[in-house]
């Protein structure tokens, strides 16, 4: 359907993924928390898939590779899950990453606001998905009592100064999202293992 974007998630996935192992001892995590993050991690995952499908059908922008350079001038960051793929996994640092890293991407995604008419709808379900999962990961934290004391504030986005900046912001900012979150699933389905 997609074989350019495809084959770049897919490299970056992998990447990621030998990035990751091995994973240090699973934690103490509630399985209830751990079956509701990767339910969240899915979902978001298909919202960003359907924000990239559209994008690439609507304005053909299915080229993700020819992004990239634009991807550096815009200034669009990758969020780290450093600390979850060390070899002692560090629950508490990455707990603190994934809510930093889906706080980022809460974000990024708020920048696109105005990409387009047809697309704001599916822009903002994937917004309040990311928003509800952070929510979810912090209140976690709280739990624990790792949470820091105050919430994080973000920090300097990209400015989209055209609609082509925007929607191809938004191309860059969904995949980088995408791997993102397949380590984020990687890390809590092993932690999620008996």
């Amino acid at each position: 359907m997609l074989p350019a974007l495809q084959l770049l998630l897919w490299h970056s996935a992998l990447w990621m993924v030998q990035e990751a192992t091995p994973l240090g001892p699973a934690s103490s995590l509630p399985q209830s928390f751990l079956l509701k993050c990767l339910e969240q991690v899915r979902k978001i995952q298909a919202d960003g898939t359907e924000l990239q499908e559209r994008l690439c059908t609507t304005h053909k922008l299915c080229h993700p590779e020819e992004l990239v350079l634009l991807g550096h001038s815009l200034g669009i960051p990758q969020a780290s899950l450093s600390s979850c793929s060390s070899q002692a996994l560090q629950l508490t640092g990455c707990l603190s990453q994934l809510h930093g890293g889906l706080f980022l991407y809460q974000g990024l995604l708020q920048a696109l606001a105005g990409i387009s008419p047809e697309l704001a709808p599916t822009l903002d379900i994937l917004q309040l998905d990311v928003t509800d999962f952070g929510t979810n990961i912090w209140l976690q934290m709280e739990d624990l009592g790792v949470a820091p004391a105050v919430q994080p504030t973000q920090g300097p986005m990209p400015t989209f100064t055209s609609a082509f900046q925007r929607r191809a912001g938004g191309v860059l900012v969904a995949s980088k999202l995408q791997s993102f979150l397949e380590l984020a699933y990687r890390v809590l389905r092993y932690l999620a293992e008996p």
